[in-house]
């Protein structure tokens, strides 16, 4: 870790715990700043801010008093989730006071280079991709934080200048940025999402296009060149420019030619090889080859991880298979994008279990990819929405409370060859604290099911 000062004496407000925002405080106290928490959840029921309060940080919960940015604060550190409007977060910028994320810290610290990985959909997947192909050239190369679950700063604070943190940045966090400067940058893709805290399409934009705004030209920039937005964004950067396409030939870049896995004019193995399924998925382990082969790693390290990389939970996961039915979790897709990318990567009738949080949209994009579907279980906020969708592509609804609720009703109206997919099209936030949570439920009643399937027999 950077032995730096500027923190030192100074009087730091970290506005929202989870995470990220224990990571920063407990930095922050370590570099000397005069730190205090504030966060909206009793502290009666928050072990977070009582371990804090135990390290000696003040703190503040149960509220988010706007009078505590009178007390003279020089920087305040916020959670991601936390949006600008928010009465704390739109005072202390009206003070001049310096908001920034947590990664931004991170930056500041780290010996080792970043490698930040940003896009609407397969961020995670492409992170954990990158990290698998590092570490199997040498074990601990790459370190994974961010996004993923990670906190950036707990992982700078360890890493070494041999290593390199792969790290998967949200436009929440990227919107928090001052000085922060990945050595390489990855934009899987950008389409509209998250407009409930962004308001527009060009605010989210311009916060992914943020990763790249401190960028010199020896650093790169891998950017999904099948996107004409993107390409046009590249026009005003100073990085290094490396596309990666699904769709073309590439004189420079990662793509896919006469079933070979390419970077430039360098075959790096065949395409049917990728055990990963789905051409979304394709675009991922294009994008990671363009950053990997540009660190060096060679053909055999990447093959090695395609032949056997499975996924990420949550993520199209395969979780078992039952008299015949096969489940799949898809409980990342927070967004109708991800909901088309899981139903093209299947062939097979499917029951889809969908719904989560309103956020203002309707789903008659996703009336195409509803071929193979024959039922849809729905829930949450959004279920009369998907439902009139369902019912409009003439497509059999069910209505349940929730994801627990969904399985057996899903299981019923199965049969022996079919797939039933938890992709919901929404984010989770209506019932479940994170997607994880989410996904986590739905495998559980799946377990549930089976388990009381068999002792009933």
């Amino acid at each position: 870790m950077k032995n730096i000062e500027m923190y030192y004496h100074k009087k730091v407000l970290v506005l929202g715990l989870a995470r990220s925002g224990v990571s920063a405080a407990s930095l922050l106290h370590q570099l000397g700043a005069f730190v205090t928490v504030n966060d909206q959840k009793p502290f009666s029921e928050n072990p977070e801010a009582q371990g804090l309060l135990e390290q000696g940080i003040k703190v503040i919960c149960g509220s988010h008093p706007t009078e505590l940015l009178d007390e003279g604060f020089e920087l305040v550190v916020k959670n991601p989730g936390i949006p600008y409007n928010n009465p704390m977060v739109a005072k202390a910028e009206r003070l001049n006071i310096p908001v920034i994320t947590e990664v931004e810290l991170a930056y500041q610290i780290s010996e080792a280079p970043i490698i930040g990985i940003t896009g609407t959909n397969g961020k995670t997947t492409t992170t954990t991709i990158i990290d698998a192909m590092l570490n199997e050239t040498i074990a601990g190369k790459s370190l994974l934080a961010g996004n993923i679950g990670f906190p950036a700063s707990t992982v700078a604070e360890d890493a070494t200048s041999d290593q390199w943190i792969t790290m998967e940045l949200s436009s929440f966090q990227l919107m928090g940025i001052k000085t922060f400067k990945p050595k390489i940058a990855v934009i899987t893709n950008i389409y509209e999402a998250h407009l409930d805290y962004h308001k527009t399409r060009e605010e989210y934009v311009a916060a992914k296009w943020n990763i790249q705004k401190n960028q010199t030209a020896d650093d790169v920039l891998i950017i999904n060149w099948d996107q004409e937005e993107l390409q046009g964004l590249t026009k005003k950067t100073a990085a290094r420019v490396i596309p990666f396409s699904t769709t073309q030939r590439l004189q420079e870049g990662a793509y896919v030619q006469n079933g070979q896995l390419m970077f430039g004019e360098e075959a790096i193995g065949e395409r049917d090889d990728i055990l990963l399924p789905g051409d979304h998925n394709l675009e991922n382990i294009l994008a990671a080859i363009a950053v990997v082969k540009t660190i060096g790693v060679s053909n055999e390290a990447i093959m090695t991880v395609l032949r056997t990389f499975k996924g990420v939970p949550h993520r199209t996961q395969f979780v078992t298979e039952y008299k015949g039915r096969k489940f799949y979790n898809d409980s990342k897709a927070t967004n109708i994008l991800a909901t088309q990318s899981a139903l093209k990567g299947f062939k097979q009738p499917v029951v889809l279990l969908a719904g989560g949080l309103d956020r203002g949209n309707e789903f008659d994009e996703l009336k195409p990819f509803l071929k193979n579907v024959k039922d849809v279980v729905v829930f949450g906020e959004t279920a009369d929405k998907i439902a009139r969708v369902a019912k409009e592509s003439d497509i059999e609804v069910h209505f349940v409370k929730d994801v627990e609720d969904a399985v057996p009703v899903a299981y019923k109206v199965s049969e022996p060859g079919d797939v039933i997919l938890l992709s919901p099209a929404c984010a989770s936030w209506d019932q479940y604290r994170t997607f994880e949570v989410r996904g986590n439920a739905y495998m559980r009643a799946i377990r549930t099911l089976t388990d009381t399937d068999e002792v009933e027999k």
